[in-house]
């Protein structure tokens, strides 16, 4: 059976480190990668775009990194319970034409009891910004 630890049910301690290498994971943008943390029927909505199951993740996550680039992640801790995990997170970003992108958001994550996220749901908001304002290098 695939696992990925920390395993629910979450205490502060392993609800901060699930945290901590998802951030690391979407840093790597490695969608193959980032992938393998979800269930393969795992349920999304990122925005207004809702995507199922870990082929749809990848292929979501390559398209996604072919528009941002130079993609940078911070995300922290709000709240959890049992098998929940809420996160408040922003990233920066380029568009192809040059411009810098901070977007800012919030998740509400599910989990199996194999510790694989079965449910995310993301609200995104994206703010253009000058290169010199970018807080995330």
């Amino acid at each position: 059976m695939e696992q990925k630890h920390p395993l629910p049910p979450f205490t502060l301690e392993t609800a901060k480190q699930k945290i901590q290498i998802a951030e690391d994971a979407w840093n790597s943008q490695d969608p193959e990668k980032v992938s393998k943390a979800y269930t393969l029927d795992s349920e999304w909505r990122n925005r207004g775009t809702f995507v199922n199951g870990r082929e749809d993740i990848v292929e979501f996550l390559k398209n996604k990194w072919e528009k941002e680039l130079h993609y940078r992640l911070k995300k922290e801790y709000w709240a959890h319970t049992d098998n929940r995990i809420a996160v408040r997170f922003e990233y920066e970003y380029q568009t192809q034409d040059g411009q810098w992108f901070r977007a800012y958001g919030n998740e509400n994550w599910e989990f199996d009891e194999n510790g694989l996220m079965a449910k995310r749901y993301a609200s995104i908001n994206d703010l253009p910004i000058q290169e010199e304002d970018r807080k995330l290098k």
